[in-house]
């Protein structure tokens, strides 16, 4: 009857526009008050939740994201992929995956690149002609690749709390991310030849090389983010400041479009979203908390273990749980939540916390794009003044390929274990 009580308060509080956090926390509020549970558990819960210094590297990658991004970043990935294959027949379609790709290695969050890149491509390929609804599913699907190619926040979250190597997790998510970003790009040319969307010139190697120029500091980042956690130089927290300094150097004395004025405002805005996220992950423990002392856990364990024991079947059912959870749930929330409940069931069919963990996060972005409720997809519609309707109708040739990839990563586990055995 109390689990009930939780779960509907929570409920109605998302139905009437609280925002996640605060529905979360509110409805353990109303629990811990009905229970007569005394209320110092709330702080010393949300306390817990974040005392952790790895999570510390969580504003570092944010002021870092934001700071090469106000250097200049996004018009730098559009036009360096643009040359490479804006020739093409739908090749500023393309340009917008091929971004995504580049730019996850900066933001490390779907939403920061579909309002990034979205805000830059969806009118330019509008303008092109290219269909609005087209458009928009392009930003929205190939949104979904930053937080799978490293650094990512979400797998920061996520081994935090499965205390599994940070760096592994990162890489993990190289090749599901490439894989990913293939097939959106096989998707979009496809439907470009068929509507004989346009193409542009082709580009000298000069021009395209002067372009790689101008994106290869930030392209590097990942790069310098990775080999320093995998090589043992620095961790993930240590990882984030390096990311910091470096992209400071970048925008102020290579790119020189940051200027020195525009950093408080920069560092305020990353001061609000990392507490956004700090408050988030606080409530969600408490929230977890309670699950755990009212063992929905284990009663959602048992539920998916008695429905069959056949490992298919089971990991069939985890993902179908994830992609709803993710089309209505913020991300952190979901894993905060979710992961400590489905990890135990993945590792008792044979599956690896890492094999599991971005097989988990893939899931959860997929769901961001999904309609009716997938926030990546109101943001990239609204960009595009496209109906959600026509939008999700234009979407579900890049949702099939996304699924795809999801099941190709779910059931070989090679694609997520191979590069970190590498390094092992």
């Amino acid at each position: 009857m109390m689990a009930l009580i939780l779960f509907l308060s929570f409920l109605v509080m998302i139905f009437i526009g609280v925002p996640i956090a605060f529905s979360l926390g509110l409805s353990s509020f109303i629990y811990l008050l009905i229970a007569d549970i005394p209320m110092n558990i709330i702080p010393q819960k949300m306390f817990g939740g974040i005392n952790s210094f790895t999570l510390l590297s969580i504003p570092g990658f944010i002021l870092a994201g934001n700071l090469m991004n106000a250097g200049g970043i996004t018009e730098r990935i559009i036009k360096f992929t643009n040359n490479i294959v804006g020739h093409i027949r739908g090749g500023l379609g393309l340009a917008n995956v091929g971004a995504s790709m580049g730019f996850a290695g900066i933001s490390g969050t779907a939403l920061a690149d579909t309002a990034s890149l979205g805000s830059v491509l969806i009118p330019a390929m509008k303008k092109e002609g290219y269909d609005a609804p087209f458009s928009v599913a392009v930003t929205s699907s190939s949104s979904t690749i930053g937080p799978i190619i490293p650094p990512s926040l979400p797998m920061i979250i996520l081994g935090t709390l499965a205390t599994v190597s940070i760096g592994d997790l990162f890489i993990a998510g190289v090749i599901p991310g490439v894989l990913l970003g293939a097939g959106l790009m096989i998707v979009t040319y496809i439907i470009s030849v068929k509507r004989k969307y346009p193409r542009g010139e082709r580009q000298s190697f000069s021009v395209i090389f002067k372009s790689f120029w101008g994106a290869f500091w930030a392209l590097m980042m990942t790069i310098v983010i990775l080999y320093g956690i995998l090589g043992g130089i620095f961790t993930p927290t240590e990882a984030s400041i390096i990311a910091v300094v470096y992209a400071l150097i970048v925008g102020l004395f290579i790119y020189r479009d940051l200027k020195i004025v525009q950093l408080p405002n920069i560092i305020l805005n990353s001061v609000v979203d990392a507490a956004a996220i700090m408050i988030l992950v606080g409530f969600a423990n408490l929230f977890g908390w309670i699950l755990i002392s009212e063992q929905i856990p284990q009663l959602i364990a048992d539920a998916i273990l008695s429905i069959s024991e056949n490992p298919i079947v089971i990991i069939l059912l985890i993902n179908l749980l994830l992609l709803f959870v993710g089309m209505f749930m913020e991300t952190i929330a979901a894993i905060v939540i979710l992961f400590p409940v489905l990890l135990p069931i993945g590792i008792e069919i044979g599956m690896d916390p890492i094999h599991f963990g971005v097989m988990l996060v893939l899931n959860l972005m997929i769901g961001l794009s999904t309609p009716p409720l997938g926030v990546c997809l109101f943001v990239a519609s609204s960009i595009g003044k496209v109906s959600i309707g026509r939008s999700s109708v234009a979407l579900l040739p890049f949702l099939g390929v996304s699924i795809l990839v999801l099941l190709l990563v779910a059931f070989i586990p090679e694609l997520t274990l191979f590069l970190p055995s590498l390094f092992d």
